[in-house]
């Protein structure tokens, strides 16, 4: 999307949980693109939103019903090269994190994407809460028609190798690239086919041997956004479409950027994602999104069946 309308996102998702309309979701968080991770046995989540995109926090829980607040992460005016692009004005979001030789590594999305092109950055920390202090350069930049944005890093289990997933709205590309072992620095771009219906937001994961890309589809204030999702059987192809897993229904609307994550108590897969609590109709919406947590079942053949939006955390 454009920066003003990225810009304009990022203000309403922190805004507090009285602009929304209907039954709090099962989380109950004003909030957007959740990255979600399990640390010492609770659910952390790494969002948009924070002081109108200034910044980036995180939160847990042990039950899914009383979030705290892990403190902020990273500020703006702690990244020295932000100011390189000439722009007057900046805003975060987007982000992911893994930890890796002992360290944790916060990669973020950093706007505009017009008239400068938008980068991804990425900052190290010893504990997952930070503070994380950034590698002093952007990771990746955007331009000739793809968008810099929506990171996401994958271990592979087999071989232990960490890739890099990325691209969005402006020209809804997706690239995968290859990291060093430092975390900060790309090795190489490893060349994929587009997966049908991608426009943003790809995430990684794998059960039993197949690997489940899903990203998120159509405009992100608008009753097009919805989950779709192809398998592989590597982290890089080649791709086989699966179809939706997530779209609005009769009191919610644009389900999307999200993630996959297993329960800490049982063991089975959980999506985290953000959505408009409001009835259809025309985009653009406004207000606050808010982030949910559905449970994932699977076929006998390993297909993902569609999830139910519920009001309650499973």
């Amino acid at each position: 999307m454009n920066h003003a309308a990225r810009a304009a996102a990022l203000i309403l998702a922190g805004m507090t949980a009285a602009c929304a309309s209907g039954p709090p979701p099962s989380t109950g968080l004003a909030a957007a693109d959740p990255h979600a991770t399990v640390i010492d046995g609770q659910l952390w989540i790494y969002p948009t939103g924070g002081k109108g995109g200034l910044s980036l926090s995180a939160w847990s829980t042990a039950d899914r019903t009383h979030w705290v607040k892990r403190g902020e992460l990273i500020h703006q005016d702690r990244i020295g090269w932000i100011d390189d692009d000439g722009a007057p004005r900046h805003h975060l979001w987007a982000p992911a994190v893994i930890t890796a030789g002992g360290h944790w590594y916060l990669y973020y999305s950093v706007g505009p994407q017009n008239p400068t092109p938008s980068r991804i950055g990425v900052a190290v920390a010893d504990r997952p809460e930070g503070p994380f202090i950034d590698s002093g350069r952007p990771l990746l930049t955007g331009g000739n028609g793809f968008e810099a944005i929506d990171p996401m890093v994958y271990r592979d289990p087999r071989d232990g190798t960490h890739y890099l997933y990325a691209g969005g709205s402006d020209g809804s590309t997706l690239r995968v690239f290859v990291l060093k072992p430092d975390m900060v620095t790309i090795a190489r771009e490893v060349a994929v086919d587009q997966p049908p219906n991608f426009t943003e937001g790809a995430f990684m994961h794998e059960r039993n041997g197949t690997y489940y890309l899903s990203y998120s589809h159509g405009k992100w204030n608008g009753p097009s956004y919805s989950v779709h999702y192809a398998t592989a059987p590597s982290p890089t192809g080649p791709w086989r479409y699966r179809g939706v897993i997530l779209e609005g229904d009769a009191r919610r609307q644009g389900p999307g950027h999200h993630s996959f994550v297993r329960d800490p108590a049982s063991g089975d897969w959980l999506i985290v994602y953000h959505r408009w609590e409001r009835p259809p109709g025309p985009g653009p919406y406004k207000g606050a999104r808010r982030i949910a947590v559905e449970r994932i079942a699977y076929g006998s053949d390993g297909a993902i069946l569609p999830v139910r939006m519920t009001d309650v955390s499973p």
